[in-house]
């Protein structure tokens, strides 16, 4: 009775780690900029539950903002991707911003995020 051998050859072993490797290699580039998303989304979460920030000047909301972000080691958001206007009970706050990273010779990987949130939350100011 013969026996026949099955499994993976070494070729198809080196297929299977190159695409793994690929698909490791893009997750390195992309996840940061997701994290750094996600970090913007809970600083504008936690100045929306500021108290009297219905009523700041755009320019402390836009400090208090950038100082919430320096924690979190986001440095990809400037001052002029953010836009504040004026809404019912407060402001509208909105960030808008592209991260671009390298990936291999001239291939890019680009993020294009936005993020906006009402700031209405009342009460006194500190």
């Amino acid at each position: 009775m013969k026996r026949n051998q099955s499994g993976i050859t070494l070729l198809g072993f080196i297929l299977i780690l190159g695409v793994a490797g690929l698909f490791i290699y893009v997750g390195m580039k992309v996840v940061p900029m997701y994290l750094e998303f996600f970090s913007v989304k809970k600083s504008m979460d936690g100045l929306a539950l500021e108290p009297g920030i219905n009523n700041a000047t755009p320019d402390r909301i836009k400090s208090l903002f950038f100082r919430r972000l320096y924690v979190n080691y986001s440095d990809n958001v400037k001052p002029e991707n953010v836009k504040i206007e004026r809404a019912d009970g407060g402001w509208h706050m909105t960030v808008s911003y592209e991260v671009r990273r390298p990936m291999i010779s001239n291939l890019d990987v680009v993020g294009n995020f936005v993020a906006e949130k009402d700031l209405t939350h009342g009460g006194p100011a500190d």
